[in-house]
């Protein structure tokens, strides 16, 4: 598709970007690299900072310290409409009076591009977002989901060279959000060009991104891939964030370079990493689907079923061990017939033998 062709795409670079407003520092001194091609979440709680460093990406917000580079290009003192970006707005925020058409050639008529041009640049933008024969009806006509189709290739029609995308898909219902995540996600590496997407839903994030960036209280806490982030985060506040997860104190037994052995609720567990500081205490993270419920008198940890929850493929329990109480959340997929726990019941619990990061 000639509209494919045509797309050119730089990195991001922020350097120490800062922004206070007023007492609050909403974002503390966050320095980022997006390379070229490459879809960057920016993920967290809310007032954790993300909108407000897409915002100063864009152009909409002034740094208080620190600079942005697209490319090679300071763009820090750029105006919004000089910067070779475009954004994609939460919410979607066409003109009610114009037609489809109209929109989408908006910025085309606002950076005075020839009518020819126009025509056949937002044909292609049509086209790639699959609204074709769309053109004459006004936004009121349209579904949520073909309204953001709308609002991507009103971005895209400019031929930016970053994509911005400011929690796109929030005003959507669930199987619709899940749809257009795909279809988003399909566009963006159909035309190879940087995105950095904000979104407080972890899912999205882990589905769609290349590259997450967590941020809490303003800062950059830590930045991988999903698989990462998962299995081996950097502190407590990643852990927890990011999925369901039982953060439990563990006692260091003996550690090499091949990574540790700790003793957790009594029962030995490895590590592939060994703490960087032997004296200090550690933690562990087990995440419910890799705890087990065991049947036999002689096996696993004692406990007791507090709570059930069944949701979808997964029963979801809460257990009490015997003894200190500790509470664990334990994933059970697919469980079969005689894998239900009423609450209430004595069970027994597996722990993994192997973890792959602890806490420290």
């Amino acid at each position: 598709m000639a509209s494919e062709a045509n797309f050119a795409t730089a990195s991001i670079r922020l350097e120490n970007l800062s922004k206070q407003f007023k007492e609050i520092l909403a974002v503390d001194d966050v320095t980022l690299e997006v390379e070229p091609g490459t879809l960057v979440c920016l993920l967290g709680p809310s007032g954790c900072g993300k909108t407000t460093t897409l915002r100063m990406i864009a152009g909409f917000e002034d740094p208080t310290s620190g600079k942005v580079f697209i490319g090679d290009e300071d763009v820090t003192e750029m105006p919004p409409y000089a910067r070779p970006s475009a954004m994609v707005f939460q919410s979607y925020a066409l003109f009610p009076h114009m037609s489809v058409y109209e929109n989408v050639a908006y910025g085309l008529k606002a950076r005075r591009t020839p009518r020819s041009e126009i025509r056949t640049k937002v044909r292609e933008a049509l086209d790639l977002i699959e609204l074709e024969g769309q053109d004459d009806k006004s936004p009121s006509q349209l579904s949520g989901g073909q309204q953001q189709r709308v609002a991507l290739a009103r971005a895209l029609v400019i031929r930016p060279k970053v994509l911005l995308f400011d929690e796109p898909l929030s005003n959507l219902d669930a199987q619709l959000r899940v749809r257009m995540r795909g279809e988003l996600r399909d566009v963006q590496r159909r035309l190879g060009i940087t995105s950095v997407y904000v979104t407080h839903d972890q899912e999205e994030a882990f589905s769609i991104a290349d590259v997450v960036a967590i941020m809490n209280q303003g800062r950059l806490t830590q930045l991988g891939s999903p698989l990462d982030l998962y299995r081996r985060p950097a502190d407590r506040f990643v852990a927890e964030f990011v999925g369901l997860s039982n953060v439990l104190p563990a006692e260091l037994v003996g550690s090499n370079d091949k990574g540790a052995d700790i003793r957790v609720l009594g029962q030995m567990i490895h590590s592939r990493q060994a703490p960087t500081n032997p004296s200090a205490s550690i933690s562990v993270v087990l995440r419910p689907e890799a705890i087990r419920i065991v049947t036999g008198e002689d096996s696993g940890i004692p406990a007791r079923v507090r709570t059930l929850a069944y949701i979808g493929p997964i029963a979801r329990y809460t257990v009490a061990i015997d003894g200190d109480g500790t509470e664990l959340i334990v994933d059970l997929s697919n469980p079969a017939s005689d894998e239900f726990y009423e609450e209430g019941t004595a069970v027994r619990i597996s722990l993994p033998k192997e973890v792959p990061a602890l806490l420290s």
